[in-house]
């Protein structure tokens, strides 16, 4: 016995052990159905949210930043080229000169619309942007447009004081600074602030529409002699460099109703509005190319070549900004 005790002390032998029978718990199962429940509402939200896209204007700062940098050079390229350099100055005075051919019938229209043009400009900012206010609560919205719009006005006149004369180049010129043209940017400013304020689905037709008056109303002061058409183009280029980033900021602050669902969805956001501007934007680079292939080598004489040259600069100009614009602002739109 002894000998059989001292084996089971060597062997560390320990009775067997009841073993353990894991009821559970009702609070633990409760809390195992809201956690797996909570795993899988959490795994539908992650699941939603790719086909929900991004949010608008995310991913596009640098594009709307590279934008507005490229329209501050353009602005100052055309300062300098057509102010600074004597070939400049002569296909610009050229283009004005030569206006006086549409005068008559033509310039006593042009200079009805002109004298109509701001209150024309502020009765339809005022009612598309209090309509879209009131109707769609767009408030935040409405503010940055009509900020921008007296910012791009205020500009223009701040930049018709702080340029300098034109110097002399041998052009017989007014020595006066006209540039950039204020009534162009009255008319340009007020359409770009009712295109940001729309639905991404009535931007292109905004655009389309909104370039078109800011256009005739650039060709109106050319063919009453008011501005070259170096300050028309001038005033778009200030326009855009001030509405872009404001148009960034309307479609960060607006995500909920800046949604793209692509051309086709609506009759405003038909391709034919695109196509329409990308056929003036092909007129017009035909035309200012003829024009200016008749007139090879600058000279002291001025041709009706000019004129038509520069009435296409103001076209190409105009409906350039509205091309790009649309594009722009449908890509970074929250897609539906």
């Amino acid at each position: 016995m002894s000998s059989i005790t001292g084996m089971l002390r060597g062997s560390h032998f320990r009775p067997p052990r009841a073993e353990r029978t894991h009821t559970g718990h009702p609070e633990n199962c409760g809390s195992l159905v809201r956690m797996s429940s909570q795993q899988f509402r959490t795994s539908g939200r992650s699941s939603k949210r790719p086909l929900q896209g991004r949010d608008a204007g995310a991913g596009t700062g640098f594009l709307f930043c590279l934008a507005t940098i490229a329209s501050a050079v353009g602005l100052a390229a055309t300062y300098y080229f057509f102010v600074r350099t004597t070939a400049g100055q002569f296909i610009d005075e050229s283009a004005l000169v030569e206006a006086t051919v549409l005068g008559g019938t033509a310039g006593r229209a042009s200079t009805e619309f002109l004298d109509m043009l701001p209150m024309l400009s502020l009765a339809i900012a005022a009612i598309m942007v209090l309509f879209v206010t009131v109707a769609r609560r767009r408030w935040t919205a409405a503010g940055i447009a009509v900020a921008a719009c007296i910012a791009a006005n205020a500009a223009t006149q701040i930049l018709k004081l702080l340029i300098p004369d034109r110097p002399d180049r041998g052009v017989q010129t007014l020595e006066l600074n006209s540039l950039p043209s204020g009534h162009t940017t009255l008319a340009a400013s007020a359409a770009a602030a009712v295109f940001l304020m729309v639905s991404p689905r009535w931007r292109p037709l905004a655009g389309f529409l909104g370039s078109t008056f800011a256009v005739a109303t650039g060709v109106s002061t050319l063919i009453n002699q008011w501005h070259r058409p170096a300050d028309v183009v001038a005033a778009f280029l200030v326009v855009a460099a001030v509405m872009l980033p404001a148009g960034w900021l309307i479609l960060r602050t607006g995500n909920s109703w800046n949604v793209w669902k692509g051309y086709g969805e609506h009759w405003a956001a038909s391709r034919l509005w695109v196509w329409l501007t990308v056929a003036a934007l092909v007129i017009a680079g035909l035309v200012a190319a003829y024009s200016l292939l008749q007139v090879p080598d600058l000279s002291t004489d001025s041709t009706i070549d000019y004129f038509w040259a520069g009435t296409a600069f103001i076209v190409i100009a105009g409906y350039l900004s509205a091309l790009g614009g649309t594009w722009l602002f449908g890509l970074a739109a929250r897609k539906g």
